[in-house]
This record gives C-alpha cells, sequence and structure tokens, in this order.
C-alpha cells in the first residue's frame, strides 16, 4: 500500500491525536533526553477522541447535503433564531474538539524541545492556512457562474471580477482558522487561572456588548434587537467592515452566522477545549477518573448556559455566551460518555466508521464541499429537453420518486455520507491522510 501524508503547514484538526495508521506504528515522542532525566512515558491514545471528531465531521455532512432543502426533518434544520436543535451542536462540538487537539499539540512540542517562537509560528500558520483554504473554498469555481444580472455575454474577466466583488469572505473555515488563532494566543504562555478569567471576561464582556450597547443607526439597545436577525451589534459591524457584498447571500446582506464580533465567544468554544484537553491529558489522575470530571464539569456548564438563556438566550448565528457553556458542556458530556464506551470498557466494534471520517476531517470537508457545489449547481444534464443540476436530476430519480418527501431528503443525505465514508476508507487503506 501506499504511505502518502499531504502537508501544507496548517491543520483543521492537529495531528498529534490522529487516529493509528494501517501500516505504521504510532511515534513515541522520544528524542534526545540529558542522561539524568527520567524517559517520557509513551504517549496516551485515547480512540474516543478519533470517534468524537469523527462522528462530528459526518454530522456535518449529513445535515449540509440534504436532498432538498424544502423537506427537512426538524433536529436536522438549524434554530429559526434562538433556541438549539442537534444540528446548532456540530460546529461548536468541532471547535471543543480543536481546542482539546491544540492543548495536546501544543505540549507535545514543548516537550519534544520547541521553543516559544517556533510554537508561535506554527500557531499562526495553521490558523492563517486554515482560513485561506475556506476562502478558496467560498470563491470556487472562482468565476461567476451562469447568467449575471445586468451584465449580458458577460467575458470571463467579467465574471472572475464579479465573483470577487461579491465572495463571501467569513465561513466555517475562516471561523475556524480565526477562532485556533485567538485562542491559541490568549492560551500561549498564561496559566489556567488566568485563561479562566480571560474567557469570563471574553463570555461577559461580549454579553454586556450585545445587550448594553446602543446599536448604531438605531436609538435602541442591543437587549431589544437581540431577536431581530440583521439588527444586532455584530451585524452592523459586518456590514461596516466587511460590506454587505461580501456577507452570507442567505443573510441579504445584512448579516453573516460567522461574523467577526461573533468569532470571538466561538474562540471561548476552543478555550473550553483547551481546558478540556489540560484535564485529559493529566495522567497522574486515572482514566475514569478524567471522564468522571470531565462530564461533571460539563453538565455544570450545560446547567449554567441554560440559565444564562433566559437573559441571554442560547443562538448559534450570534454564538451568545449562552449557547457557549451549553455546547460547550454538551461536548463534554459527549465526549466523556464515548470514552467510557470506547476507551474504559472497550466497546469499540462500532467505531471504525468514525475513526476513518476522523483521520480525515480536511479531506471530508474540503472535498464534500467542492463535490456539493459541482453537482448542486455546476454540473448541468438533460432532463426532458432542459438543463437540471446533476444532483436535481439524482435526486427525483433515485429517491424522490418513490419516498415521501422527508424520507426522500435524508436518504440523499445518507447516501452523500456513505459515499465520502467509501471515499475516506480508501484513502485510509492507502495511508493518504490530508494535513493542511
Amino acid at each position: 500500500m501506499s504511505d502518502t501524508t499531504i502537508t501544507m503547514g496548517a491543520t483543521l484538526a492537529p495531528p498529534v491525536e490522529a487516529p493509528p495508521r494501517p501500516t505504521a506504528p504510532a511515534p513515541t515522542g522520544t528524542e534526545t533526553v540529558r542522561a539524568a532525566a527520567p524517559a517520557p512515558r509513551a504517549r496516551e491514545r485515547l480512540l474516543s477522541l478519533d470517534v468524537f471528531r469523527g462522528m462530528t465531521v459526518a454530522g456535518m455532512l449529513l445535515v449540509n447535503n440534504p436532498g432538498t432543502w424544502g423537506a427537512i426533518y426538524p433536529p436536522l434544520e438549524h434554530a429559526e433564531w434562538h433556541g438549539w436543535t442537534p444540528t446548532d451542536l456540530i460546529f461548536p462540538f468541532f471547535l471543543f474538539i480543536v481546542g482539546i487537539t491544540t492543548q495536546l499539540s501544543l505540549g507535545a512540542r514543548r516537550a519534544q524541545g520547541a521553543t516559544d517562537g517556533q510554537v508561535l509560528r506554527a500557531l499562526l500558520k495553521r490558523g492563517a492556512m486554515i482560513f485561506l483554504l475556506g476562502l478558496a473554498l467560498s470563491a470556487f469555481p472562482f468565476f461567476q457562474w451562469g447568467e449575471i444580472k445586468g451584465i449580458p455575454d458577460a467575458s470571463f474577466l467579467d465574471r472572475v471580477v464579479y465573483r470577487a466583488e461579491h465572495l463571501r469572505i467569513m465561513g466555517v473555515l475562516q471561523r475556524i482558522g480565526l477562532a485556533y488563532i485567538v485562542a491559541g494566543l490568549l492560551t500561549f504562555r498564561t496559566t489556567l487561572k488566568q485563561q479562566v478569567v480571560i474567557l469570563a471576561v471574553i463570555l461577559y464582556g461580549y454579553w454586556i456588548a450585545m445587550t448594553v450597547l446602543p446599536v448604531p443607526g438605531t436609538d435602541t439597545l442591543g437587549i431589544f434587537l437581540l431577536g431581530e436577525p440583521g439588527h444586532t451589534l455584530d451585524a452592523w459591524l459586518d456590514r461596516v467592515i466587511l460590506t454587505p457584498a461580501h456577507l452570507w447571500a442567505g443573510g441579504g446582506g445584512l448579516r453573516d452566522p460567522e461574523g467577526l464580533l461573533s468569532t470571538l465567544p466561538a474562540a471561548g468554544t476552543v478555550m473550553l477545549g483547551n481546558f478540556a484537553g489540560r484535564w485529559i491529558g493529566r495522567r497522574e489522575h486515572g482514566l475514569a477518573e478524567r471522564l468522571n470530571g470531565l462530564f461533571a464539569a460539563g453538565a455544570l456548564a450545560m446547567m449554567f448556559g441554560l440559565m444564562w438563556h433566559w437573559v441571554f438566550p442560547i443562538n448559534k448565528s450570534l454564538w451568545t455566551s449562552s449557547y457557549v457553556l451549553f455546547t460547550g458542556g454538551m461536548a463534554a458530556v459527549a465526549l466523556a460518555t464515548i470514552m467510557w464506551l470506547v476507551d474504559v470498557h472497550r466497546y469499540s466494534g462500532w467505531t471504525k466508521p468514525f475513526v476513518i471520517y476522523g483521520v480525515n476531517p480536511m479531506l471530508a470537508f474540503l472535498g464534500s464541499g467542492l463535490m456539493a457545489r459541482m453537482i448542486y449547481s455546476i454540473l448541468k444534464v438533460d432532463v426532458n429537453g432542459r438543463p437540471v443540476a446533476l444532483q436535481k436530476a439524482i435526486y427525483d430519480a433515485a429517491f424522490a420518486s418513490w419516498l415521501a418527501p422527508k424520507n426522500a431528503s435524508l436518504a440523499f443525505a445518507l447516501a452523500f455520507v456513505g459515499l465520502w465514508l467509501a471515499i475516506l476508507w480508501v484513502a485510509w487503506r492507502r495511508n493518504f491522510i490530508f494535513k493542511v
């Protein structure tokens, strides 16, 4: 079998906790040590981290690729505004995992003798690469496809310029990259106590900014506009800095659910993952004790998040402070449960599909995103004399023709997840890991 790793200097999930590869044993991490120093212990491997990451990535693909957006079961949709559904847990779960693996990665680098400068450069480079890859995914296919209103017979250059002028700057990968950098800088050379204080300042400061400050252009305090999408402080800031043409198309040029100001509390979600990674890495405590502590801390965070919800509602688009605590706590509880099943009781027979997804999160996200853009809007086939998107043609013929609308839409999404499981399985068998 081939053994290929593509590396571009940044990774969606730092590779320290990558699952074991089929043909190569995990490195010990041991280099040259002083004669008087004890040899470091072999790094502990927790399959649960790989499984949790894989479940989260598979969940992303499931909710992002329905057969039709007009027929979706409610749990597979985002909450309309305030509140949450299972779909609203996926993104913060992933940021939580990024926080865990970042903490473990930085600890491993320092144990291997990396200087502060080397660690900082790697941190900034990874975050920047993740952001740029997200921007490239948003720009794909790098020119405007189809007709352009107001520009008849547009040239290729016209299409490229139009695409650039209407490119969405923020997005999922962009938020991951920025949150990764912000959280990394805030936890770079600070103690745990200082990090807790920093997180509290972020969450309380964001709450105050979003509720007490008046929104420019209005005579209204932010607290009275929280229920009005596009009229909150973060939406105003995005329109001023990013401009309406570069915001999420679904927001009508008024707001972006992955905007600038709300990325700051998103970094708080990464910091919660840092705390979890610090606790998980404390091997002087037994594994059972660590998972009990993780479960208890997660339950407590969920409780505080639900209490905060009454004055600062849980809201994914705003990434409210209550949402940070509630989803971060739920991520900790979910991980502790998986640890109990997989690492303590060794119930691992069901985990392989998720491990395969967890090995290549960037390949899964980027590859599926490119594929979706191709089949949903770019590639056309002739159906009864008219061009139809390839995805719609497949969906209508193979799913909607014999299933009820919501079942057909779900079946298509499951088939898409299954297709990518097969692609990732081939990559896994060939030891092809896309680390960027």
